[in-house]
Protein backbone atom coordinates (compact mmCIF):
# COMPACT_ATOMS: atom_id res chain seq x y z
CA UNK A 1 0.00 0.00 0.00
CA UNK A 2 1.35 3.29 -1.08
CA UNK A 3 -0.26 6.41 0.55
CA UNK A 4 0.16 10.01 -1.26
CA UNK A 5 -0.46 12.82 0.72
CA UNK A 6 -2.31 15.75 -1.20
CA UNK A 7 -2.74 18.93 0.13
CA UNK A 8 -2.97 22.65 -0.37
CA UNK A 9 -4.13 26.19 0.76
CA UNK A 10 -7.68 27.01 1.17
CA UNK A 11 -9.02 28.13 -2.63
CA UNK A 12 -5.69 26.49 -3.87
CA UNK A 13 -7.48 23.86 -6.27
CA UNK A 14 -6.55 20.62 -4.25
CA UNK A 15 -10.14 19.26 -4.12
CA UNK A 16 -10.52 19.59 -8.30
CA UNK A 17 -6.99 17.56 -8.20
CA UNK A 18 -8.26 14.78 -5.59
CA UNK A 19 -12.02 14.78 -7.12
CA UNK A 20 -10.28 14.22 -10.70
CA UNK A 21 -8.25 11.86 -9.66
CA UNK A 22 -11.31 9.75 -7.90
CA UNK A 23 -13.22 9.59 -11.37
CA UNK A 24 -9.53 8.25 -12.46
CA UNK A 25 -10.13 5.51 -10.51
CA UNK A 26 -8.16 6.82 -7.40
CA UNK A 27 -8.83 5.75 -3.86
CA UNK A 28 -9.28 8.66 -2.30
CA UNK A 29 -9.66 9.38 1.91
CA UNK A 30 -11.07 12.99 2.38
CA UNK A 31 -10.15 14.21 5.76
CA UNK A 32 -13.09 17.31 5.37
CA UNK A 33 -15.31 14.37 4.46
CA UNK A 34 -14.47 12.43 7.75
CA UNK A 35 -14.61 15.72 9.71
CA UNK A 36 -18.00 16.47 8.47
CA UNK A 37 -19.44 13.07 9.29
CA UNK A 38 -18.01 13.55 12.37
CA UNK A 39 -19.75 16.87 13.08
CA UNK A 40 -22.97 16.04 11.44
CA UNK A 41 -26.29 15.45 13.76
CA UNK A 42 -25.55 12.58 16.26
CA UNK A 43 -21.51 12.41 14.83
CA UNK A 44 -18.88 11.64 17.30
CA UNK A 45 -17.03 14.72 17.89
CA UNK A 46 -20.30 17.17 18.92
CA UNK A 47 -20.22 15.62 22.31
CA UNK A 48 -16.71 16.54 22.89
CA UNK A 49 -17.19 20.25 20.77
CA UNK A 50 -20.59 21.18 22.66
CA UNK A 51 -18.13 20.53 26.07
CA UNK A 52 -15.08 22.83 24.44
CA UNK A 53 -16.71 25.42 23.09
CA UNK A 54 -20.24 25.87 24.72
CA UNK A 55 -24.02 26.02 23.30
CA UNK A 56 -23.06 29.55 21.50
CA UNK A 57 -22.05 27.45 18.30
CA UNK A 58 -24.71 25.32 18.28
CA UNK A 59 -29.06 25.37 16.64
CA UNK A 60 -30.67 22.94 18.94
CA UNK A 61 -28.63 19.70 18.23
CA UNK A 62 -27.33 20.73 15.21
CA UNK A 63 -23.81 22.21 14.68
CA UNK A 64 -23.38 25.93 13.59
CA UNK A 65 -20.94 25.37 11.06
CA UNK A 66 -20.62 29.13 10.34
CA UNK A 67 -20.40 30.43 14.11
CA UNK A 68 -17.52 28.24 14.93
CA UNK A 69 -15.72 29.06 11.76
CA UNK A 70 -15.73 32.82 13.09
CA UNK A 71 -14.83 32.27 16.21
CA UNK A 72 -12.04 29.43 15.40
CA UNK A 73 -10.70 31.68 12.60
CA UNK A 74 -10.92 34.61 14.79
CA UNK A 75 -9.23 32.82 17.41
CA UNK A 76 -6.19 30.99 17.61
CA UNK A 77 -6.04 29.44 21.02
CA UNK A 78 -10.12 28.24 20.31
CA UNK A 79 -8.71 26.94 16.80
CA UNK A 80 -5.93 24.85 18.28
CA UNK A 81 -8.70 23.04 21.01
CA UNK A 82 -10.87 22.42 17.91
CA UNK A 83 -7.89 20.47 16.03
CA UNK A 84 -6.78 18.59 19.09
CA UNK A 85 -10.22 17.03 19.21
CA UNK A 86 -10.57 16.47 15.82
CA UNK A 87 -7.45 15.47 14.55
CA UNK A 88 -7.11 12.33 16.67
CA UNK A 89 -10.80 11.46 15.17
CA UNK A 90 -10.09 12.01 11.72
CA UNK A 91 -6.92 10.32 11.74
CA UNK A 92 -8.24 7.28 13.16
CA UNK A 93 -11.32 7.01 10.88
CA UNK A 94 -8.30 7.42 7.66
CA UNK A 95 -6.42 5.28 9.12
CA UNK A 96 -9.69 2.58 9.23
CA UNK A 97 -10.57 3.32 5.46
CA UNK A 98 -7.08 2.89 4.25
CA UNK A 99 -6.78 -0.22 6.13
CA UNK A 100 -10.17 -1.47 4.53
CA UNK A 101 -8.96 -0.57 1.12
CA UNK A 102 -5.48 -2.43 1.74
CA UNK A 103 -8.03 -5.56 2.07
CA UNK A 104 -9.52 -5.12 -1.28
CA UNK A 105 -6.25 -5.07 -2.86
CA UNK A 106 -6.17 -1.45 -3.62
CA UNK A 107 -2.35 -0.05 -4.17
CA UNK A 108 -2.41 3.52 -3.82
CA UNK A 109 -4.59 5.59 -1.87
CA UNK A 110 -4.63 9.87 -1.76
CA UNK A 111 -5.15 10.86 1.48
CA UNK A 112 -6.97 14.64 1.11
CA UNK A 113 -6.14 16.78 3.28
CA UNK A 114 -5.61 20.43 3.81
CA UNK A 115 -4.01 20.62 7.01
CA UNK A 116 -1.81 18.01 6.00
CA UNK A 117 1.42 19.15 7.53
CA UNK A 118 0.18 20.81 10.08
CA UNK A 119 -1.48 17.84 11.69
CA UNK A 120 2.07 15.66 11.14
CA UNK A 121 -0.11 13.24 8.96
CA UNK A 122 2.32 13.87 5.87
CA UNK A 123 4.53 11.28 8.33
CA UNK A 124 2.22 8.82 7.68
CA UNK A 125 2.25 9.44 3.60
CA UNK A 126 4.84 7.72 1.41
CA UNK A 127 5.14 10.73 -0.61
CA UNK A 128 3.08 14.26 -0.46
CA UNK A 129 1.75 16.69 -3.19
CA UNK A 130 1.10 20.28 -2.78
CA UNK A 131 -1.49 22.16 -5.05
CA UNK A 132 -0.29 25.42 -4.86
CA UNK A 133 -2.04 28.70 -6.38
CA UNK A 134 -1.09 32.56 -5.81
CA UNK A 135 -2.09 34.06 -2.93
CA UNK A 136 -4.41 36.79 -4.70
CA UNK A 137 -5.80 33.72 -6.68
CA UNK A 138 -6.78 32.74 -3.32
CA UNK A 139 -8.30 35.36 -2.66
CA UNK A 140 -10.22 36.00 -5.58
CA UNK A 141 -11.64 32.39 -5.19
CA UNK A 142 -12.75 32.85 -1.32
CA UNK A 143 -14.77 35.94 -2.58
CA UNK A 144 -16.67 34.58 -5.45
CA UNK A 145 -17.24 31.09 -3.90
CA UNK A 146 -17.47 32.05 -0.46
CA UNK A 147 -18.80 35.47 -0.82
CA UNK A 148 -16.47 36.67 1.70
CA UNK A 149 -14.82 40.20 1.64
CA UNK A 150 -10.87 40.22 0.96
CA UNK A 151 -10.02 40.67 4.55
CA UNK A 152 -11.98 37.51 5.65
CA UNK A 153 -10.54 35.64 3.34
CA UNK A 154 -7.00 36.77 3.51
CA UNK A 155 -7.84 36.09 6.96
CA UNK A 156 -8.78 32.04 6.29
CA UNK A 157 -5.59 32.34 4.21
CA UNK A 158 -2.99 33.10 6.96
CA UNK A 159 -4.82 30.73 9.39
CA UNK A 160 -3.12 28.27 7.63
CA UNK A 161 0.76 27.52 7.17
CA UNK A 162 2.39 29.66 4.98
CA UNK A 163 2.69 28.37 1.18
CA UNK A 164 6.57 29.36 1.19
CA UNK A 165 7.09 26.77 3.95
CA UNK A 166 4.35 23.56 2.52
CA UNK A 167 6.35 24.30 -0.25
CA UNK A 168 9.63 23.41 1.22
CA UNK A 169 7.63 20.39 2.93
CA UNK A 170 6.29 18.95 0.10
CA UNK A 171 7.77 16.34 -2.31
CA UNK A 172 5.92 17.36 -5.27
CA UNK A 173 4.12 20.99 -5.92
CA UNK A 174 1.55 21.36 -8.79
CA UNK A 175 1.31 24.48 -9.49
CA UNK A 176 -2.48 26.36 -10.16
CA UNK A 177 -1.03 29.20 -11.80
CA UNK A 178 -2.80 28.67 -15.36
CA UNK A 179 -6.06 26.93 -16.22
CA UNK A 180 -7.93 23.90 -14.60
CA UNK A 181 -6.60 22.02 -18.22
CA UNK A 182 -3.28 22.56 -17.17
CA UNK A 183 -3.54 21.78 -13.66
CA UNK A 184 -5.57 18.25 -14.23
CA UNK A 185 -2.55 17.43 -16.90
CA UNK A 186 0.20 17.77 -14.50
CA UNK A 187 -1.91 15.87 -11.75
CA UNK A 188 -2.54 13.28 -14.24
CA UNK A 189 1.19 12.98 -14.79
CA UNK A 190 2.26 12.49 -11.65
CA UNK A 191 -0.93 10.17 -10.50
CA UNK A 192 0.98 7.96 -13.72
CA UNK A 193 4.18 7.96 -12.52
CA UNK A 194 2.86 6.94 -9.04
CA UNK A 195 1.49 3.96 -10.38
CA UNK A 196 4.45 2.99 -12.87
CA UNK A 197 6.17 2.60 -9.58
Amino acid sequence: MKIIGLTGGIASGKSTVSAHLGQRGARVIDADAISRALTAPGGEALPQIGNAFGAQIFDGEKLNRAALAQLVFSDPDARMRLNELMHPLILRNMQEQTRLATQEGIGTVLWDVPLLFETGFDRLTDETWLVAAPERVQIQRLMARDGMNAQQALLRIRAQMPLAQKRALADYVLENDGTVAQLLERADRLWERCNET
